[in-house]
């Protein structure tokens, strides 16, 4: 027992503590900066995730109001600005914007019309138009 008492005795007075725990404070400190990184970026991720959902809301919601489109654009970004900020997630308006445009281009509400301006073929490598009016995508067995 006495052994004991020596041994810890000497470890204080030594100075041998102070340095095991600067060299486990070496070790664990990248490890935790990357574990602190790692729940920053997941946290952005979930950010712009909730952002996406909002604005396709949003956007969808307001889709039977009789305005503008301008109108209804500049509607739709304070709103989803709001609702951020209500929750503690404060963003900068050109990118809710973005993200309310991006929601309207996505949408399949936005008008798309699939037939080509008369007089003009959608062609692809080579003039090649597919079955369905589509441009054929590049064969790489008939690449140079």
């Amino acid at each position: 027992m006495k052994t004991a008492n020596d041994i810890f005795t000497w470890v204080f007075q030594s100075g041998a503590v102070i340095w095991l725990f600067y060299f486990a404070l070496a070790i664990a400190k990248p490890w935790v900066d990357g574990k602190i990184k790692h729940a920053k970026t997941a946290q952005q991720r979930e950010t712009w995730t909730l952002l996406e959902q909002v604005a396709m809301t949003t956007v969808n919601s307001l889709v039977s109001s009789n305005k503008s489109g301008s109108q209804k654009f500049l509607e739709a970004s304070d709103q989803v600005q709001s609702y951020l900020a209500d929750h503690g997630i404060h963003i900068d308006m050109k990118t809710v914007q973005s993200a309310v445009q991006a929601a309207y281009e996505k949408s399949p509400l936005m008008l798309t019309d699939p037939t080509p301006i008369s007089g003009h073929e959608p062609v692809g490598s080579e003039g090649k138009v597919g079955t369905d009016g589509t441009a054929v995508a590049i064969d790489p067995k008939e690449a140079d």
